[in-house]
């Protein structure tokens, strides 16, 4: 039974709808579009009718209860609010270590690492190809010994970290764990998510280093290692973000990073793991862009479609496996070079999208990120949002305020519906590997990117401050700069620690790990004995692309 109206009352809707269509005739204000941020139209008015098939308990259920429309967790916010996670990483260790400290006494309750260029691409700060790059996007890690740095005086077993790394994921988190087990933690209490996404750095990031099979296997190794020795662990955190960020729509962001949780699952199964073991640590992280409603409606949409696949395709039993649960950060690629205190409402209210589509925690950008790492008041402002938004807006006083809906409602359904036809096309093509390797998802972000653009040029679009209502005004708030002494310094303290550690050591233990990457043994324990030995990422790295060899994308035209 539809959970709205029964046959007969809808037709009497239709009527009346029909009669006060006639009687309200339509205007439009002259320039206006009506339009997602996707591009996608928007109905005028929603009734009943939109919704005439949806039945509740089939569709949208109880928080906390399949198909976790509503949210994952039972009593949502009013038990525990959203982790809020700030993205922060600049220069060496001892800097962002200090950062962090300044974050947490401010009131955030968990930590999210961004790294160096060098760093995300596997190269230690010495290499030739870090030149210039060291501590600038993010904070330089070389060894275990700038993780010791980078968390000095932070309780690992008591705060949670979220580290956004995906080729050397293995290395840096096994540098993680080598950590806490120094600080006196027990790997089963270290809690946290690794993002370890390499099948969207093929479609969108492209921070990839080896061949996409090595690279999932990798993951599948962290699977069963997690499974048995960090059960607390998100073992990858399946990222639409990115893809956003590189142009996708709403729909297009949804579709694809489910299709590539789906192909972990599988990736998971094939290496003989049984579904339930891993399937309830794997996490997402979504955009929140500007469109209110589009946003909300993709995570309903999302937990929905997840629910059902893991439960109807892939057999899950455990009710954990079917819960999608999500970190969400709001859209850089939405914040301007221009007028930049607008961001601060932008990022507003894509924070409120956030929370009222059920995310588990969420990273607010400072209004300068457009143009630098945040300065430490900038960063504040971002934090400060998150806390008034928890506090003192309400919106975390009751559960998924905006059910039933009719237009979030069918909304909700044609981003279900436009999803279904995605997967569709990618499963013809033979699924998501071949796919990537046919380019087909990274033209499909591509057109949309080149039409988003387009609209805003030719004035179709609005941003405000930009091709409306712009001031001209000069840039007038403090930026952060990064001193290139800091990477002097990185360097220096790098090799310092080359010549003092046990050179034999890290040799026998790289050697070891060649042996076990060439063979079918799980290469965590060899990686995490190379970690504790002092071996660098960069050293890690160079011996398993010897097993592995590196990726190289084809060329699209």
């Amino acid at each position: 039974m539809a959970a709205y109206e029964k046959p007969d009352s809808l037709k009497k809707i239709k009527e009346a709808e029909n009669r006060w269509r006639k009687e309200q005739g339509e205007t439009v204000e002259a320039g206006r579009s009506f339009l997602t941020v996707s591009g996608a139209p928007v109905k005028d008015l929603c009734t009943p009718l939109d919704v005439a098939g949806l039945d509740y308990l089939r569709d949208l259920g109880f928080p906390g209860q399949y198909p976790y429309t509503r949210g994952v967790q039972g009593d949502m916010y009013r038990g525990r609010l959203w982790t809020m996670r700030q993205f922060s990483g600049f220069g060496d260790a001892f800097d962002s270590n200090r950062r962090y400290r300044y974050l947490l006494e401010q009131g955030q309750t968990g930590l999210s690492v961004a790294f160096d260029m060098p760093t995300i691409m596997g190269y230690d700060s010495d290499h030739c190809r870090s030149l210039g790059e060291v501590g600038r996007c993010g904070v330089a890690v070389d060894s275990l010994e700038d993780m010791e740095v980078l968390f000095a005086g932070i309780p690992v077993g008591r705060i949670t970290t979220s580290m956004t790394i995906n080729g050397p994921a293995a290395v840096i988190w096994c540098m993680y764990l080598a950590n806490a087990e120094k600080q006196g933690v027990p790997l089963d209490r270290v809690g946290g998510t690794i993002q370890n996404d390499i099948l969207k750095e093929y479609i969108a990031q492209k921070s990839w280093i080896f061949p996409p099979e090595p690279s999932l296997r990798l993951i599948t190794d962290i699977f069963a290692f997690a499974s048995r020795f960090v059960p607390r662990w998100n073992t990858v955190s399946i990222s639409g973000y990115h893809i956003r960020e590189a142009g996708s729509t709403a729909v297009q962001e949804l579709a694809f990073t489910l299709a590539d949780g789906f192909a972990y699952v599988e990736a998971g199964i094939k290496a003989g793991l049984e579904v339930d073991d891993f399937a309830p640590r794997l996490s997402f992280f979504f955009n929140a862009h500007l469109d209110f409603f589009e946003e909300i409606c993709k995570y309903r949409a999302a937990r929905r479609i997840w629910a059902r696949r893991m439960k109807e395709r892939y057999g899950a039993k455990d009710p954990r496996s079917w819960m999608l649960r999500f970190h969400t950060q709001t859209a850089g690629c939405s914040l301007t070079a221009q007028e930049p205190e607008n961001n601060i409402v932008r990022t507003t209210l894509e924070a409120l999208a956030a929370v009222l589509g059920g995310t588990q925690s969420l990273h607010t950008n400072s209004m300068d990120e457009v143009l630098a790492l945040p300065t430490e008041k900038a960063a504040k402002i971002a934090l400060r949002t998150q806390q008034i938004l928890a506090f003192e807006s309400g919106a975390a006083n009751t559960i998924d305020p905006l059910a039933g809906s009719y237009f979030v409602e069918a909304l909700t359904n044609e981003m279900e519906v436009a999803a279904e036809e995605y997967f569709r096309r990618i499963e013809a093509l033979g699924g998501v590997l071949a796919a990537i390797e046919r380019g087909f998802f990274q033209q499909e972000i591509a057109d949309a990117a080149y039409a988003y653009q387009q609209a805003v040029e030719k004035g179709e679009r609005v941003a405000v401050g930009v091709n409306r209502f712009a001031s001209g005004e000069p840039l007038s708030i403090e930026l952060l700069r990064i001193d290139p002494a800091v990477e002097r310094k990185q360097v220096e303290r790098l090799r310092e620690l080359k010549s003092r550690r046990d050179g034999v050591s890290v040799g026998n233990c790289l050697q070891r790990l060649k042996s076990a990457a060439a063979g079918t043994e799980n290469v965590i324990p060899y990686i995490l004995e190379a970690v504790k030995a002092y071996a660098t990422e960069g050293e890690i790295v160079a011996a398993l692309k010897e097993v592995f060899g590196e990726y190289r994308e084809q060329p699209l035209f």
